[in-house]
């Protein structure tokens, strides 16, 4: 039986390595729907190889110009509203979403609400309002499977063993591109710099994110809710070679882990087949070559992000979404060149000690946390 998928974010590094391992796997897998920003170049070519009728467009006007280049047939949507009617597509199986950012929490709800199986590479949305997502799921049946490979891991090693016989989890970073890098020379570190990433090939967001160590604050607070743990079983673990993504310890000291070569079209793979584990042509370990593996303790003290999502994580209530929404503008002004690296984390913590925490919030009140900090973030990169 054919399963069919819909990918949100499809220009993107994951929806194009998603696309890549459907091409492999085809005939058993379908895509059915599509979505991006606005790149309607990579999109419509996209349009054309797998025969999608169904795609998305955020931004209004390239949604207008893609209408007038391709074939009646294919049912244009676009914005937020279009996303949400996409996802609830009666001929979709699973929604793999690959967007990056606050924008998937809206159809993701949608898709849930909708009994889609969700592939999730996007964090932030679980970030935001993880506690809810979790309880739509199992209100709704969905399966809710991971992507990011440390989480992916995680589960995989986690197996049918029930959370309460979890001792601990090493939550695993490559320690992004200034590992090495002292402190003292951070201020004079470039976009360039940051976007050199030693392990794997990203998006500029996750990139920066992953120089910071933010990204793995993220993924913190994702594992918190994905698994249902406290954040004093999560430790991070500075592993520079990338190849253990996660590892579980049990109440008996047994520990395990995935290892693989960082590759994301395997954790995609898995996700998409599970429970079945499908032959591929991707590489393995090759373990004979491999004479040592190393483990750190990370730095706060030069990595202050990591610390702040510690203390979203323990605050939880509308503290994480603060912190991603904070994270987000900040990130991105960096980019546009407006603030340098080390104001990054500066900007996220003021925004987070202004902010006024809920405990138990509502979806209106994350929605009105996520606005409230991008506008704070904003008046202070300003």
């Amino acid at each position: 039986m054919v399963k069919n998928i819909a990918i949100l974010g499809s220009s993107g590094s994951i929806g194009q390595s998603t696309l890549e391992v459907i091409r492999s796997l085809r005939p058993e897998f379908k895509v059915a729907a599509l979505s991006v920003s606005s790149d309607i170049v990579k999109l419509k070519q996209q349009i054309g190889e797998f025969g999608v009728r169904l795609v998305c467009v955020r931004d209004e006007k390239n949604a207008h110009r893609l209408r007038a280049q391709v074939s009646s047939s294919v049912k244009i949507l676009c914005g937020d509203d279009g996303l949400k009617e996409l996802v609830k597509d009666k001929q979709i199986d699973q929604v793999m979403f690959a967007v990056s950012g606050s924008a998937a929490l809206s159809p993701l709800i949608s898709a849930i609400e909708a009994g889609k199986d969700i592939a999730l590479a996007n964090k932030e949305a679980i970030v935001m309002a993880g506690p809810m997502i979790m309880r739509l799921a199992k209100k709704h049946k969905v399966n809710l499977l991971p992507v990011d490979s440390e989480q992916s891991a995680i589960w995989q090693s986690l197996g049918a063993q029930n959370t309460e016989d979890v001792r601990r989890i090493y939550l695993t970073a490559s320690g992004g591109p200034l590992r090495n890098l002292p402190r003292n020379k951070f201020k004079q570190v470039t976009i360039e710099d940051v976007l050199r990433h030693p392990r794997w090939k990203m998006g500029q967001k996750i990139t920066v994110d992953s120089a910071t160590l933010m990204n793995k604050g993220l993924e913190l607070l994702e594992a918190m809710f994905l698994f249902n743990l406290g954040v004093n079983k999560i430790k991070i673990l500075i592993h520079p070679e990338a190849l253990i993504h996660s590892m579980v310890e049990f109440n008996d000291g047994v520990v395990m882990a995935q290892l693989s070569v960082p590759d994301m079209r395997i954790p995609i793979q898995y996700a998409l087949t599970y429970p079945k584990r499908l032959k591929n042509s991707l590489a393995g370990i090759d373990f004979y070559s491999l004479s040592k593996m190393h483990f750190e303790k990370p730095d706060l003290k030069r990595f202050p992000s990591l610390g702040l999502a510690y203390w979203a994580a323990e605050s939880l209530g509308t503290m994480p979404a603060v912190l991603n929404a904070a994270n987000e503008e900040s990130v991105n002004s960096f980019l546009n060149r407006k603030i340098n690296f080390l104001t990054i984390p500066k900007i996220v913590e003021k925004v987070m000690r202004r902010h006024e925490n809920k405990v138990n919030p509502s979806l209106r009140d994350i929605i009105f946390a996520d606005a409230w900090a991008r506008e704070e973030a904003m008046r202070l990169v300003h």
